[in-house]
């Protein structure tokens, strides 16, 4: 797969040429070239360009947990890779609202490598599993919504009941509505 990006690379700088214009390939989209030819998703995460197959830096992906507590929903989430990566994470937002510990009511997401322990050496596969794992082991110890983790930690049936009537109807938490995420629905 990574002669078909090359192919494609010197397609673009062939026909930049043409038009007169050099277009310069920066490290971080060589580098998003690479992380994304040796992606190996599991089979409940799918990856799509909304603004083509050739803008790179933006995609979505979407995760489908197939266990644990958010098992059958559908969460989407944006990826705005910056000109700096691999020495500046991922820019990643959850679009879709969910009742969870380590996703705000913005979409903010707190996830370590995200943020603090971010390396050069991470990918875009490490950030991918980082979110599956959110997503089956919630914390909320580190929580961003405070009141889904002081919810976990207090009344943890309750909390399960709230996350699993999230995903299938719906529903109204703490004066906030959470609209249906089932994994059948598109995304």
């Amino acid at each position: 797969m990574i002669k078909l990006f090359s192919v494609k690379e010197k397609a673009k700088k062939d026909a930049a040429a043409a038009n007169g214009k050099q277009q310069k390939t920066t490290a971080g989209e060589l580098r998003v070239q690479k992380d994304i030819s040796e992606l190996d998703l599991p089979k409940n995460v799918s990856l799509r360009f909304p603004d083509g197959n050739d803008k790179i830096m933006n995609f979505e992906v979407t995760l489908k947990p197939d266990e644990g507590l958010y098992k059958g929903g559908a969460f989407l989430f944006s990826f705005a890779v910056p000109s700096g990566y691999p020495h500046d994470p991922p820019k990643v937002k959850c679009l879709t609202k969910v009742y969870h510990p380590n996703i705000d009511l913005e979409g903010n997401i707190c996830l370590n490598i995200l943020r603090e322990d971010w390396k050069p050496v991470l990918t875009i596969t490490a950030v991918i599993y980082g979110l599956n794992f959110l997503f089956l082991a919630p914390n909320a110890d580190d929580p961003l919504n405070k009141e889904a983790a002081q919810m976990m930690q207090q009344s943890p049936a309750q909390f399960e009941r709230l996350v699993a009537q999230s995903i299938t109807r719906g529903c109204s938490i703490g004066g906030d509505y959470f609209p249906p995420c089932r994994g059948e629905r598109s995304s």
